[in-house]
């Protein structure tokens, strides 16, 4: 066995297979924001894109291997010669660079997606890793589909490719089709049979379809893999793929079972997953492991007693081990700028002084509106503000609605369309319909509202409430976010958001 499998190694692709998922589309500057967040967690790879699929792709790529220092930075290619010469030329300013190139191996996908025999794929995986070699030594080979190849076929590849140059074999369960058992025996045969096995770091890739992936991924650890692939929140195709946060806190809460750990900074979790919640809208449900709302909530008063006399005896972790703080904040209106300050900066944030003080006066506003604040509420309002540009095409200024029984909802607005004054109204089936309506009229947007989804920030009558708006346009998806404790407020400020989007992308 290879001599460097003292660790787990962490592959992040919430920047390419995470972006897949509908809806999920980053601009170049979140996608450079979420970068430096993960090589702040200490991911030991960032999968940044996929260079050949669009010039943005191919430009963000590039701009992370020149701005994000510390992992090494993997961009995707098929293997075919144009593919891996851009995903080689797009990482060229990274100082630790990876060429990531796959080819389908399952008699299914060789036959109907390929049109070639087994004999032609083998030699185009040889040839694709030699040319990855001629520019980088880090070289990850995926055989997609592993999961529902033949095993003969599946070790024979990945023997002929480690003898061409790879350095990292990946396993990818393409589709989620296999089980723990399955999917642990397959790593088993391969690092036992595959010859010069010893010469490679492999790896596991798996997706959610059937609620397997952490397990699959755990599973391989126990039989020999050293590397995981995975996103941050579990996003992806489909049903996602391998959350990271699930993955690193079994291991480090089992470490008595799995005798082995990664190297990520557990306590910048929690901010990872908020900062991919709010790019990508993707809400992350209130149950879910890890990062989910209710992860370390306890209801029950029998848990409550329990975690009141000892946390153990209900908490397998902290909250502070993923970077959730879980004391309430006890700032107001009058704690002052120097207070509100050492908490942003306690939360993770690097405020400029301009970003400080907008996101300072709107959370005077809340505090005028709630009775208490929460550390959801301030990541909230200064993620609001940190996202806002001075170069912002759409401003609104200010909106009425008038609804109610058997009444037709109204909405008003006055919007700032590049410094000039608009005004309009329309009707519509509630108060947020009428006022997107109105927005539309105002800007004479040809946009479709693909999603609306609105979420509490944190409990009770008067919690923030946190909207998200995708739109589309000729193809383009956009998402916007906003937060406020007034809904209409929210879902107005994040549908001006998108729309601001469309005129940066």
């Amino acid at each position: 066995m290879n001599s460097n499998l003292d660790f787990v190694r962490i592959f992040d692709t919430t920047l390419r297979d995470g972006e897949q998922c509908p809806g999920a589309a980053m601009s170049e500057n979140e996608k450079i924001e979420i970068a430096l967040q993960l090589a702040k967690m200490n991911v030991d790879v960032i999968e940044a894109g996929f260079p050949v699929s669009s010039p943005v792709q191919f430009q963000a790529v590039q701009r992370i291997s020149r701005e994000v220092e510390g992992p090494i930075i993997a961009a995707l290619a098929r293997a075919v010669r144009p593919d891996l010469e851009a995903a080689a030329k797009a990482i060229i300013p990274a100082k630790k660079r990876r060429i990531h190139t796959f080819i389908a191996s399952s008699p299914i996908h060789m036959k109907f997606k390929l049109g070639k025999d087994a004999s032609e794929v083998l030699k185009m995986a040889m040839e694709a890793v030699k040319i990855c070699r001629d520019h980088v030594d880090d070289v990850e080979f995926s055989p997609e589909d592993a999961t529902r190849s033949e095993p003969e076929f599946l070790r024979e590849l990945c023997e002929a490719v480690i003898e061409a140059g790879a350095t990292t074999i990946n396993i990818p369960d393409t589709v989620g089709y296999t089980t723990p058992y399955e999917y642990g025996e397959l790593f088993k045969f391969l690092i036992q049979n595959v010859k010069g096995s010893e010469k490679a770091i492999f790896s596991a890739h798996c997706h959610n379809d059937l609620g397997l992936a952490t397990s699959n991924s755990l599973a391989a650890i126990q039989n020999g893999a050293r590397q995981v692939e995975c996103t941050v929140n579990g996003i992806g195709e489909r049903a996602g793929n391998t959350a990271m946060e699930e993955v690193v806190m079994a291991l480090r809460t089992r470490k008595d079972k799995f005798g082995i750990q990664t190297r990520i900074q557990t306590e910048e979790i929690a901010k990872a997953s908020y900062l991919v919640k709010t790019i990508t809208g993707m809400v992350v449900q209130p149950n879910k492991a890890v990062v989910g709302a209710n992860a370390f909530a306890h209801e029950s008063g029998i848990h409550q007693d329990g975690v009141l006399k000892n946390r153990e005896t209900y908490e397998i972790m902290t909250p502070e081990s993923v970077g959730i703080q879980s004391n309430r904040m006890v700032l107001g209106r009058h704690s002052g700028r120097a207070g509100f300050k050492d908490r942003i900066v306690r939360l993770g944030f690097s405020p400029h002084p301009e970003e400080l003080e907008a996101a300072y006066q709107r959370f005077l506003e809340i505090a005028d509106r709630k009775k208490e604040i929460f550390d959801e509420d301030i990541r909230a309002l200064f993620a609001d503000e940190s996202r806002k540009s001075s170069n912002d095409k759409y401003v609104l200024e200010s909106f009425h609605v008038t609804t109610g029984t058997k009444s037709t909802p109204t909405a008003s607005i006055r919007l700032s369309i590049e410094g000039n004054l608009k005004e309009e109204s329309a009707t519509g089936d509630g108060p947020v319909d009428s006022i997107f309506k109105a927005i539309q009229k105002a800007t004479i947007s040809d946009v479709e509202l693909i999603k609306l989804v609105i979420s509490p920030v944190t409990e009770g009558q008067d919690a923030l409430a946190e909207a998200s708006v995708t739109l589309e346009k000729h193809g383009e998806r956009v998402v916007g976010k906003a937060s406020s404790t007034d809904i209409i407020e929210a879902c107005s400020q994040a549908y001006i958001s998108a729309l601001n989007r469309f005129s940066i992308n």
